[in-house]
């Protein structure tokens, strides 16, 4: 009779592990949505365009109904434009821009898909460059908030 109840104790231990880990695979933690940001040319060219990318996946699955907009400034400028980027195809996310101004630039893409927000940051130049920002007092966001630099991914 001992043998018996062990027995059952043990193949019941072994069904709730098994179940355990089926359920623990179901509610893995969905993959990040990455977002690899491109310039190019880099370093550009005053008065000629220059093309801002940003492709956006997760996994291997390329995201077309991503949310979205480039925010670009030329170093030490309070000012930063704000763009909404239309969906090209496969998951790229372009603008064509020319800037008049030679200089040292940023560019953020702040890219919403899948609940989940990624905002990669990239310098590039223009002709000259000109100086660098502190990246320890730099302020840019869309919402007007402090925010350390990004990884570019």
């Amino acid at each position: 009779m001992k043998k018996s109840v062990l027995l059952l104790i043990v193949i019941l231990s072994l069904g709730l592990t098994v179940s355990c880990s089926k359920q623990e695979e179901n509610t893995a933690m969905p993959k990040m949505v990455e977002v690899n940001l491109k310039v190019s040319p880099n370093p550009g060219e005053p008065n000629k365009p220059i093309i801002l990318e940003a492709k956006v996946t997760q996994g291997k699955e390329k995201i077309n109904d991503a949310d979205v907009s480039f925010e670009i400034w030329r170093s030490k400028d309070p000012n930063h434009e704000k763009i909404a980027i239309p969906h090209a195809k496969d998951g790229i996310y372009r603008l064509e821009k020319i800037f008049q101004q030679e200089g040292t630039y940023y560019i953020i893409s702040h890219v919403t898909a899948r609940d989940m927000h990624n905002m990669p940051k990239k310098e590039f130049t223009v002709g000259a460059p000109s100086e660098k920002e502190d990246s320890t007092t730099s302020n840019h966001s869309m919402d007007g908030m402090n925010m350390d630099d990004e990884p570019n991914h």
